[in-house]
């Protein structure tokens, strides 16, 4: 079994790696029951531009939406290679479904750090997940990868075609990449939709793509367990950054009490 340390150094080396028959079948049958619930209550169609995709299904924000998602960003199989490429004070930066329908063209190759104002290549600042909640194929849109690119001095170029290989793996299986990654989702030229979960983190000093402390109501956080708390921002980085009034955000959730854990501000 290849251990959270050997996947970060193949994602250290190559850009990414996949962690094979990570999620259990049962889960993954209620991640995709929650998925197509949640496409019925919110009416979800798709986007209007081809970077989200014309033909592709997208619900984000979804620790406040159901609470099977609450087992994902912590998921013992996943989160520990996770902290082995950022550390342990990693973010959820965000939790979104992609459902790609028959008949969606490729994404363009895109890197998920490529909007960091900072010169490339530089230290892993997002290390991002794709779960494989149906099997992933060459034709019905597994992600495109372009290895190695997580060294380039530069993110790709909008619409630059690439040489890329295909994400395949079966259902329930995870692929795991270094947020400088050159990447895209790829064409389903089936007649079966393409199902995934992006779950994505950042290091705990950086903004998160999804502002998950407005987004999730405060009554939803109360119920997460102490690491997903920590996890969604509700917590400190190093004992000082993200501090309310010398405080942490936890004794906000609880009402226990201002606690002053940062001495120095």
């Amino acid at each position: 079994m290849t251990t959270a340390e050997e996947h970060a150094a193949i994602i250290a080396r190559e850009g990414f790696t996949i962690v094979e028959d990570a999620i259990a079948p049962e889960m993954v049958d209620r991640l995709v029951s929650a998925i197509d619930a949640l496409h019925a209550e919110l009416s979800i169609s798709p986007a209007e531009n081809i970077f989200e995709g014309l033909h592709t299904l997208r619900v984000y924000n979804l620790l406040a939406r159901a609470r099977v998602f609450e087992e994902v960003p912590v998921h013992e199989a996943l989160l520990p290679i996770v902290e082995s490429v950022l550390d342990r004070g990693c973010l959820v930066s965000s939790l979104s479904s992609i459902t790609i329908l028959p008949g969606e063209t490729a994404q363009p190759i895109h890197a998920d750090d490529q909007l960091i104002p900072l010169p490339k290549p530089h230290v892993p600042l997002v290390c991002n997940t794709m779960w494989a909640l149906t099997d992933f194929t060459e034709a019905n849109g597994a992600t495109r990868l372009v290895p190695r690119t997580h060294t380039a001095d530069r993110s790709p170029n909008f619409g630059e075609p690439h040489e890329t290989i295909a994400a395949v793996m079966k259902r329930g299986s995870v692929l795991v990449w270094n947020g400088s990654l050159w990447h895209g989702g790829g064409a389903n030229e089936t007649s079966e939709r393409r199902i995934g979960l992006a779950m994505n983190y950042c290091v705990g000093w950086m903004r998160q793509q999804e502002n998950q402390q407005l987004g999730i109501p405060l009554e939803i956080a109360k119920g997460f367990s102490p690491r997903l708390r920590k996890l969604a921002g509700f917590g400190l980085y190093r004992q000082l950054l993200g501090h309310v009034d010398k405080c942490s955000p936890v004794d906000l959730l609880d009402g226990t009490g201002p606690r002053r854990v940062v001495g120095v501000v």
